[in-house]
């Protein structure tokens, strides 16, 4: 699924004109991603919540050469289901 798969649902279900949808699956994306910028979590009642969550520096080794590497310290969002929506993919 696309936005604009996201846009054309909202199109169907709440009568918004496409361009409204549109702006308004942006605005939704732009909060969350200046959110996860932020530090901060995100949860989505009956859906699940996202985690900004820091890795620290490691060691690791390159498949290809087998060389030893540093991979350095980063973020990234993790995703944990509510039980409602684990419920829904069960079935």
């Amino acid at each position: 699924m696309t936005k604009a798969d996201l846009a054309d649902a909202i199109f169907e279900k709440v009568g918004l004109s496409k361009k409204e949808a549109q702006d308004i699956i942006e605005i939704i994306f732009e909060t969350l991603k200046q959110t996860f910028k932020e530090g901060e979590s995100v949860k989505v009642s009956g859906f699940g919540t996202f985690h900004v969550r820091k890795k620290a520096a490691r060691r690791g080794r390159n498949p290809k050469t087998g060389e030893d590497l540093e991979i350095s310290p980063r973020k990234v969002i993790t995703f944990r289901a509510s039980n409602k929506l684990k419920l829904v993919i069960e079935q």
